[in-house]
């Protein structure tokens, strides 16, 4: 079986020649639809060029490949948005980075401990390593989108430009901390338990990927993966205004964008967790699911506060009532959930509750 199967470069490379033809053309339907479908094949492949790049590169240093790469994509679409269109994108990079962490704490989470659970009853996973990311979770969501609703320098959810600028710098630091303990310190508390060290466990299923690729298949994976995140953000970029304008047609939430965009940067992560969870591996799910959503705040707050302080576009970061009581069910069910190191499909169907609940209550606020 080759390493690099024919539709695993040839969709990132026929999509980039649709991304400029819709940013020259605008978007008719046939060419909206081609898009469409060019950007989910491209994901799919960006899917396959991180699983190669983190077979080679092993464990966690594999899952922050992946995490970090989507990350920067997403940055760059919000900055790229909030630059090519400054009025009303204000809460652009807010409903962005909570859509990711709620799709992610919940959706994600919820979808792999359900798929999990259905095929091996109790999943078992490093308590140490998960306990940390929850705490730098909690610590970062509540810092960056809680904290400016209680700041007198400025009334309203917004920081300062100095709370503004030490905020990124915080979450910056933070997120470096804790990438530092996950792939140097403590690299042990993130990588798979063995069934003899979880109770009623079973045995982790083995990899069937055959032996890792070469160097230098690994470095044209990472390069595929590269032009295939690009061309994601290119395709997401053309198809934006579209979405913009039927969500103002169909007079729905303007947060629902980030929440799409939140969606599309995040499916290849969905879809290796929710794998790498059926096949008994959760330290991997967990580690791409908590790693994207620290890895979301922790980029995507300094990139929004640096192009805030630089250009002077206002910056919206405090969430509203609801969003903070989400926010708050969340994290106390993630602890509860990731509080023992064992997990079953019963945690995954409460998280996908919270999800669904998200976003309907978005959508019919």
């Amino acid at each position: 079986m080759t390493v690099f199967p024919v539709w695993t470069w040839a969709a990132p490379l026929a999509a980039l020649p649709l991304a400029v033809a819709a940013f020259v053309l605008g978007l008719p339907l046939a060419l909206g639809i081609a898009c469409a479908a060019a950007l989910l094949a491209t994901v799919f492949a960006a899917v396959h060029h991180a699983e190669l790049v983190a077979h080679r590169i092993g464990e966690p240093f594999g899952t922050l490949v992946l995490a970090l790469a989507v990350t920067i994509i997403e940055v760059g679409l919000i900055l790229s948005v909030m630059l090519g269109k400054p009025s009303g994108q204000e809460a652009l990079a807010r409903d962005t980075v909570f859509a990711a962490v709620m799709l992610v704490a919940n959706g994600v989470v919820g979808l792999c401990l359900v798929v999990g659970g259905l095929r091996h009853g109790t999943q078992g996973f490093r308590l140490q390593g998960a306990a940390g990311s929850v705490a730098v979770l909690g610590a970062l969501t509540v810092l960056t989108l809680v904290v400016p609703n209680y700041t007198t320098a400025i009334p309203g959810p917004i920081f300062s430009p100095h709370q503004l600028a030490f905020a990124g710098v915080v979450s910056l630091v933070l997120y470096g901390t804790f990438v530092f303990v996950q792939t140097i310190t403590h690299k042990a508390d993130f990588t798979q338990a063995r069934a003899r060290e979880v109770d009623d466990a079973e045995d982790v299923e083995p990899h069937h990927h055959g032996p890792p690729p070469t160097t230098g298949q690994a470095w044209l994976a990472a390069l595929l993966l590269t032009v295939s995140l690009v061309v994601t953000v290119a395709l997401a970029k053309a198809l934006s205004p579209t979405l913009e304008a039927a969500i103002a047609q169909a007079e729905l939430p303007k947060a629902l964008l980030g929440i799409i965009i939140a969606a599309i940067v995040l499916l290849p992560e969905t879809i290796t967790a929710i794998r790498a969870a059926r096949q008994n591996q959760l330290q991997t799910s967990l580690n791409l699911a908590l790693g994207s959503a620290l890895a979301s705040i922790g980029l995507t707050i300094p990139a929004v506060a640096v192009l805030s302080l630089t250009t002077g576009q206002p910056l919206t970061l405090g969430l509203d009532p609801q969003g903070t009581v989400f926010l708050a069910l969340t994290l106390l069910t993630l602890t509860l959930t990731l509080g023992t190191g064992r997990t079953t499909l019963l945690q995954g169907a409460v998280h996908l509750t919270i999800a669904t609940s998200y976003l309907f209550l978005t959508a019919v606020p």
